[in-house]
This record gives C-alpha cells, structure tokens and sequence, in this order.
C-alpha cells in the first residue's frame, strides 16, 4: 500500500488517525477541483458547465453503486450520511402504529430524523446496540441504526437481515472501510458519507435505497433536478429511480473532488484497500490492550476506541506529537480510524505519544 500512502501529503509528517471524521485529502483531489474550478474562471458556467456537472454527477454515482454493490438506479447522491438518513426517515408516513427499533448509541444524525418521526406520533425503543435484532417484534415496522457503531466499532448484528421488518443503515463508517454488500444486508435504506472513509469532499455522500421499498419513501423536497422532464410544469412526474431524492445542488470541483479520490483508491484495488483497514486496526487494539489500556467491544472494522481519564486532553496532547485522533464527547473513550493507508510506524507514533 505503499503507492497509496504516497497519494496523501499529509502523512509524510502526520500519523492521521482520524478518516471516521474526515479523511485525509489526496493530492489528485485538490488538482481535479483546482481544475474544474480554473475551467470554470476562464469559461463561465454556461451549458458546457452544466453538462460537465451532470458528468461528474454519474461518474461518482457509478462509483458509489459498485462500493455498495447495486444497481446505479437505486443510487441517490446527497451532501452527507444525515441528510440520506433524514431524507428517508422524513418521507415515510410514520406515525402512531410505527415502532421504530433502534439503538442507545447512534449519532446525533441518525437521533435528530427520530426525533422528528416521534414528534410525528412513532414510538421509538431505543436498546443496547448488540440487542438489536432480539428487540424486534410485533408491534415493530421499522429498524434505523448503524452499520458500524461510531463509538465503538462494533458491528450491527447480522440477524437483522432476517426480521421481516425493514431495516434503515446509517453507514457513516461502513462505506470505504469495510466490503459492504447491501443486498447482503438486506437493507432497504443505507446511507453513507463521501468525505470519510473515501477521502472524498465535506458535502457528498450516498443514499441507496432498494426498489421496492423506495415506493413508500416520499420525495420530500424534489428539485429541478428530480424530475424526468421539469418543462411540464405541474405536470412533471418525478424520475422512477433513485436520483428523485439527490441533493438539490452538488458543485462541480466538489464532485470532482471526490471522484479523483474515489479513483485514487480504485487504483490501489478497493478490495485490498477495504481488507488492509480492519486488519492494521485490530493490531493495535491488540497493542493497546498489551499497554494496559481498556480497548471498547469492537468488530472487525477500522475504529478503534479506548478508555482515558481526559481524551479530549489526551487528543489536544497527541495532536502535538503530530497524531491525530478524536475524542468522543459524553464518552470517556478516544477514538483512532485506521485506515488502508495507514502504518504501523503511525501505530508505533500514536503508542509512544500516549
């Protein structure tokens, strides 16, 4: 992984442990959004800029479905893992006989859409993550929860691919680091970031959504863009796929941004890549519990988080020793994402710093 490590400036001097907030930001993406944005300076934004966009547009709508190994039609293009999460949750007509099953460790952008469902009358039951699929019953029509626990690194159970009820992913640190099949999961919503694990822009992301449950998802908010032909006025239908739910607006060098970056881990073999992650990242939980720290439950995924008596002092301190990590508010943990560029040296840096 050599060569892909090299595509990142950053870590010639940083051990950037850090990608299950924001990835680090390859040299190829600030040169395709530096261009996009030049041609733009020197042509205006007229037709050919449109239709440039609408380029971009598919191309990483292309990448994202072979990510998530589905149909380019079931693929909608948003501006983060909250807003797809949202975007579903808001256009299901949920109410007083809903049951909305979900987990007692979900991030805040999958708590505020079910919120907003139990303002709408929805009972939401709210378990340990690892009960998931125990706590599903009768009286239950949906689950909304993470792949990947962003606290932990736990994995959803895999049960819940067998309840019957439909099953709504947050996959924020699923998507670009660890294989992700969401036929397998047998998901009906899986919504995921661009800027994390796939080093992409802040403000992309994807939303899948399996075509027989799409039909109960309203577009909330459709578009110029939405619509197959939006010169009918009242009369336009919206698109029959998943691009009626894309994000009203995408920029152009934002696009290219994270397409460059997707292509940059394409060119590194996407199956490696999302092999090397979990692998490196369980090393050093290892190393961490041989240090005496107390590792959290985790599965085999690329977040690694362990107990602190200060981690957001303990960030601030590696931080200066060039390691970069975060700390998880309202936790007592620290949190590093190792990713497949990562090394062991930055393994090494990150357990001499604490």
């Amino acid at each position: 992984m050599s060569a892909l490590r090299s595509a990142f400036p950053i870590l010639e001097r940083v051990a950037y442990l850090n990608a299950g907030t924001d990835g680090p930001v390859p040299q190829a993406a600030q040169q395709a959004a530096v261009r996009e944005l030049a041609s733009q300076v020197e042509q205006g934004r007229t037709t050919a800029h449109f239709e440039r966009r609408f380029e971009l547009q598919d191309g990483l709508r292309t990448g994202y479905a072979e990510l998530l190994g589905c149909d380019v039609a079931d693929i909608a293009l948003s501006t983060s893992t909250s807003e797809g999460i949202g975007k579903v949750l808001a256009g299901l007509d949920v109410g007083a006989d809903d049951e909305i099953v979900t987990s007692t460790d979900e991030h805040p952008g999958l708590i505020g859409p079910l919120i907003a469902a139990r303002a709408r009358g929805a009972r939401i039951r709210a378990v340990p993550f690892t009960g998931l699929a125990d706590a599903v019953g009768p009286a239950t029509t949906l689950v909304a929860t993470s792949h990947v626990n962003w606290r932990t690194g736990e994995l959803a159970p895999p049960e819940l691919a067998d309840t019957g009820v439909p099953l709504i992913l947050d996959g924020a640190q699923g998507a670009g680091a660890i294989p992700v099949d969401v036929l397998k999961l047998n998901c009906a919503a899986y919504a995921a970031s661009g800027q994390k694990w796939l080093c992409g822009a802040d403000g992309t992301g994807m939303l899948y959504l399996a075509p027989e449950f799409r039909e109960r998802v309203n577009a909330i908010a459709p578009s110029y863009l939405s619509f197959a032909d939006a010169s009918r006025g009242f009369e336009s239908e919206l698109k029959a796929d998943a691009r009626r739910y894309d994000t009203p607006s995408l920029a152009r060098e934002v696009i290219a941004f994270s397409l460059a970056a997707l292509d940059i881990l394409r060119a590194a073999d996407l199956s490696a890549v999302l092999a090397r992650g979990p692998v490196l990242a369980a090393t050093l939980a290892g190393r961490l519990e041989a240090h005496g720290r107390t590792v959290a439950p985790r599965g085999h995924t690329t977040l690694v988080a362990w107990e602190d008596d200060d981690p957001e002092a303990t960030r601030d301190r590696l931080a200066t020793a060039d390691v970069i990590v975060r700390n998880l508010p309202g936790t007592p943990y620290v949190r590093a994402s190792v990713g497949a560029w990562s090394s062991e040296d930055d393994l090494d840096r990150l357990l001499d710093a604490l």
